[in-house]
């Protein structure tokens, strides 16, 4: 099941994804509360899909963010290739990074995402399969983790680079992920949560980044070097996991910070398999951003100046 949360009639709605339609759930409005009544939720929506009510064209209505978690964990450095196109730190590749996004940083599908230039002049685009907790755990075995996951969207990690890079004129270089991660528009969630049942392997999706359509990045999450399960139990000893909460997994190569010699980028052309275009440089008003993630579908958001 594909769930969505939709503006129509002035009103915030919860529903499922049908093929070119939206359907209602009558009575329910955020995914949070959705995801909390557990199996009775997802009887009521099968329900709901099987009556043939509440039906909408997906062209009437306006999709928004399905859910806007309090917290998005984030996991950084998580694909081989990703860690080959960039100035690394002594720990890349070798342990998760960690860093946290929150609601504020949240945007849906069509919405902007803005360039200001007081803030970074190095605006970049990451797409990444994102883990939404069903059922809260701490200490969570890494082999029991993947009954904790609801289902999983898209977020696009935005990133400034030029707050996130630092270099010695030595070529010593660390992050400062939290002003490079962290601001307004900085995480496009979406289209819609695909429940856990319908991807039974994490594992094994293709991801791809579009910009103005030229294909950026593609790979396949059995890149990644932590696995959904293991990223689930590493943040869960931080952590107590509850329902809503959303993991972030990486990005693969291909990103605008792979041109930027003056930040240590160096292009490798990523090891997805297709032939990938290389960025002229970095995010600029009016350029289109389309993260596709396979069983999920595709996250759109256009770069705008900010006011």
């Amino acid at each position: 099941m594909k769930i969505v949360r939709f503006t129509a009639e002035g009103a915030t709605r919860l529903g499922a994804l049908e093929g070119g339609e939206v359907v209602e759930f009558p009575g329910v409005a955020s995914a949070q509360e959705f995801i909390a009544g557990g199996a009775a939720s997802m009887a009521a929506a099968r329900q709901a899909i099987a009556s043939g009510k509440g039906r909408r064209a997906l062209a009437g209505v306006k999709l928004l963010a399905p859910i806007v978690p309090s917290t998005i964990l984030c996991s950084g450095s998580n694909y081989t290739d990703h860690n080959k196109e960039k100035a690394n730190t002594p720990i890349s590749g070798k342990e998760p990074e960690f860093f946290v996004k929150t609601a504020d940083c949240v945007i849906g599908p069509e919405d902007a995402i803005a360039h200001d230039e007081r803030l970074a002049k190095k605006l970049d685009s990451e797409t990444e399969l994102a883990i939404v907790i069903g059922k809260a755990g701490r200490f969570i075995p890494q082999e029991k983790a993947l009954e904790h996951v609801f289902g999983y969207t898209i977020v696009n990690d935005v990133t400034a680079r030029d707050r996130q890079v630092r270099r010695t004129p030595q070529g010593v270089t660390w992050y400062e992920l939290g002003r490079g991660k962290a601001f307004d528009t900085s995480a496009p969630l979406g289209p819609c949560i695909t429940t856990a049942d319908e991807v039974p392997d994490p594992q094994a999706l293709r991801l791809r980044t579009r910009i103005n359509g030229e294909l950026r990045q593609s790979a396949s999450t059995a890149n990644m070097i932590w696995n959904c399960a293991q990223l689930v139990h590493f943040f869960s000893v931080n952590f107590t996991l509850k329902p809503g909460m959303v993991i972030i997994t990486g990005t693969p190569g291909g990103t605008a910070w792979s041109v930027d010699p003056e930040l240590g980028g160096k292009w490798i052309g990523g090891d997805g398999g297709e032939k990938l275009t290389p960025a002229k440089g970095y995010l600029q008003p009016g350029d289109v951003i389309e993260c596709e993630l396979e069983k999920i579908g595709v996250l759109r958001n256009t770069v705008r100046a900010a006011a």
